[in-house]
């Protein structure tokens, strides 16, 4: 069983994969995510070549309305898939795949990356939510935030 940092690690590995699918980073990152899992075994790199091209096609190919499932299916097949060949090594190879995947995320992942799904809104700064005239507001958070206490509505004119 991995530790929490490594299972996070490989969750990162799968959004990783799945948000570079389709983008200018994508050839670059697909060879270097092959080689990773290849561990010097061409045959192997070759495999999950043909891996990485299936979820990219998968995404492209997703009906909008299915676009945020198989999302979230890819990311989910990924993470296993990082976390099963991280359990199936040896302590001293598993650190040492760990150092080469967080070096791999880091060369590939933009800071301050703002992603939202389809039909979402992302921010890279604060967000301003209000409800005004009895409609009811909402939000998703994946972060931190702060709240501040919401002023009184005014009285109703009339």
């Amino acid at each position: 069983m991995l530790t929490e940092a490594m299972t996070a690690l490989a969750a990162a590995g799968g959004t990783a994969v799945v948000q570079a699918a389709g983008t200018d980073a994508w050839t670059g990152f697909r060879q270097q995510v092959a080689s990773w899992f290849g561990r010097g075994n061409a045959q192997r790199e070759s495999t999950e070549l043909e891996r990485l091209d299936q979820t990219a096609t998968a995404l492209e190919t997703a009906e909008a309305d299915q676009a945020e499932r198989v999302r979230l299916r890819q990311e989910a097949s990924w993470e296993a898939w990082f976390i099963a060949l991280l359990e199936g090594l040896n302590s001293e190879q598993r650190d040492q795949a760990a150092a080469e995947l967080r070096a791999l995320l880091a060369q590939h992942t933009p800071q301050n990356n703002v992603l939202a799904g389809q039909g979402g809104i992302a921010a890279g700064g604060d967000v301003n939510i209000k409800a005004e005239q009895g409609s009811i507001a909402t939000g998703v958070l994946h972060g931190g935030a702060s709240i501040g206490t919401p002023p009184m509505p005014a009285p109703p004119q009339g």
